[in-house]
């Protein structure tokens, strides 16, 4: 037979409880509760079994136990679905925020960048609020404390470990951080997996609730090879790491014990459950939008500072500073967002200036950018690699005169008080149609650019990704690169390899972004529309 989800069992307020079925104790001629108190250091749990063995029935069985139990601000679930959408069906419970699938890696992301960020988050605020424990933060929620705060037991449920680990596995630091260190703040991580050696060690040893279904083959049991031989062919039998047979309830409260009508009855305990807590839910996993108009970003507090976009982890504005960083440059391939960036920042560091305090030459042999900067804001407009040498050359005397000299004592660097004039910004587009036989139409400034931040100088340089990784080999490239200038790499075929840092490329929607750096971890952007909103 099977067992049907039971409602929970009493227990006292720091318990953080789940029925998930019922253990056979043979000796004793009786049935028991399998209860699991995620509230302690066994708040992760594995499910592990052989195909067809009942392993989503048990997360959806965890779920709704803890479900029927907790409202939907003492707990809330983060689903990825890689079993075969099995815990789709509970995704509009009140207490799930959001079930992915393997076909929607960007939801997968933002789904862990969630937990992720809510970890950090809760770190931030127990220091602040001298919380000690998450066994203080649950009573003194309970009492009415933090009502701002939508959080409780957060779970990121994953369904198919080896398939995360196979398709994901950049996302693994963010797992292995919330392993490690989630459960002191209420952070708890579910996994399925077919077999316990797709579980990698340090995972295995941070996960104190481990539930056995049939294996495939006995000998990789970690309870006892002889009892996993005896656990029969039924989906949701399996063992405890107690030794002890188990049947595992199903996640349904309507009475019907048949497996095949488990999608009514799931159905029937979602809507039960919405029923009892309307107006309530766990928060959605929030997502990058596809179009960002930038007269949606604040506008940086610096006249040389630009938002570029949101980041994808806190979905808060990235800010370029062109004061600190004097240089950026863009990658992607034909129609990805190139051009569309470099008139973001040639609009945004002349829209706060006067003509004597900033100019911009813009090189653009697609003049695509002819009308990005007012002309009384233009140095310049190169249409080729000629004219844009030629008027460098004419610059470069200029650019020479403000390199400090040995009579300025380094206290004055930041000031810039030895000369005078506007900031220069030197906007390249389709860098790699400029270059060619004859080299870089750069090398007058090359020699410039490290010194870059005390003569008012900055690139803007944008390249397609075609060959790429060869490209880095160019100069101009490789010296920018070599003074950490970041670079955001937008969508990009695999094929160019990996060329920029440790991003692989990927393909993304236009004006998605990996925002790669030296300094900081690379972090994917959704970057700002700088043309007309559409209707």
């Amino acid at each position: 037979g099977a067992a049907t989800a039971a409602r929970g069992v009493p227990g006292p307020d720091d318990t953080l409880l789940a029925v998930l079925g019922v253990t056979d104790r043979p000796f004793e001629q009786r049935h028991e509760p399998l209860v699991a108190d995620l509230a302690g250091a066994a708040g992760h749990v594995a499910v592990v079994g052989a195909p067809l063995s009942g392993k989503s029935t048990v997360l959806r069985t965890l779920i709704s136990s803890l479900s029927l139990r907790y409202p939907p601000r003492d707990t809330q679930f983060y689903c990825l679905d890689f079993g075969g959408g099995g815990l789709t069906g509970l995704s509009d419970l009140p207490q799930v925020g959001g079930v992915a699938g393997r076909l929607e890696p960007e939801k997968v992301t933002r789904t862990v960048a969630e937990v992720q960020m809510l970890l950090a988050d809760r770190e931030q605020a127990f220091a602040a609020a001298g919380i000690g424990s998450m066994s203080e933060y649950r009573r003194r929620r309970r009492r009415g404390e933090f009502p701002d705060d939508p959080f409780g037991d957060v779970f990121l449920v994953i369904d198919g470990w080896f398939t995360f680990h196979q398709d994901y596995e950049r996302l693994e630091p963010a797992i292995q951080d919330i392993a490690a260190r989630g459960l002191g703040f209420g952070v708890h991580l579910v996994i399925t997996a077919a077999r316990w050696t797709e579980v990698r060690p340090w995972l295995r040893d941070l996960i104190g609730n481990r539930l056995e279904l049939r294996l495939g083959d006995p000998v990789d049991s970690e309870v006892n090879a002889a009892l996993a031989k005896e656990v029969p062919a039924i989906p949701g039998r399996g063992l405890t790491t107690g030794r002890l047979h188990f049947l595992a309830a199903l996640p349904r409260i309507d009475g019907d014990p048949d497996p095949a009508t488990l999608g009514e009855g799931t159905r029937d305990l979602v809507r039960h459950l919405a029923k009892a807590h309307p107006g309530q839910a766990a928060p959605p996993v929030r997502m990058l939008p596809t179009l960002l108009p930038a007269r949606r970003l604040p506008q940086p507090a610096a006249r040389t500072a630009v938002a570029l976009g949101w980041d994808e982890t806190r979905l808060a504005p990235v800010l370029h500073d062109f004061a600190t960083t004097p240089h950026l440059m863009v990658f992607g391939e034909n129609e990805s967002g190139k051009t569309n960036l470099l008139r973001l920042v040639a609009e945004a560091v002349t829209a706060r200036a006067e003509p004597q305090e900033v100019r911009v030459l813009i090189a653009d042999t697609r003049r695509r950018l002819h009308d990005a900067v007012p002309q009384a804001k233009q140095l310049g407009y190169a249409v080729t690699p000629t004219a844009l040498e030629d008027l460098l050359k004419e610059i470069t005397p200029i650019l020479l005169q403000r390199v400090p000299g040995p009579d300025v004592e380094p206290a004055r660097l930041p000031l810039r008080d030895w000369w005078s004039g506007p900031e220069l910004y030197l906007v390249v587009d389709d860098y790699d149609l400029m270059t060619g036989p004859r080299g870089t139409p750069l090398s007058p400034i090359l020699e410039l650019l490290p010194q870059a931040a005390e003569i008012g100088l900055h690139l803007v340089l944008a390249r397609s990704t075609a060959g790429a990784a060869r490209g880095m080999g160019d100069p101009v490239l490789r010296r920018l690169w070599e003074l950490s200038t970041p670079g955001l790499l937008l969508s990009c075929s695999k094929d160019e390899g990996q060329f920029l840092g440790d991003a692989r490329p990927m393909r993304l929607p236009a004006g998605r972004a990996q925002l790669v750096s030296r300094r900081n971890a690379t972090m994917l952007v959704q970057t700002a529309w700088a043309g007309e909103e559409p209707a």
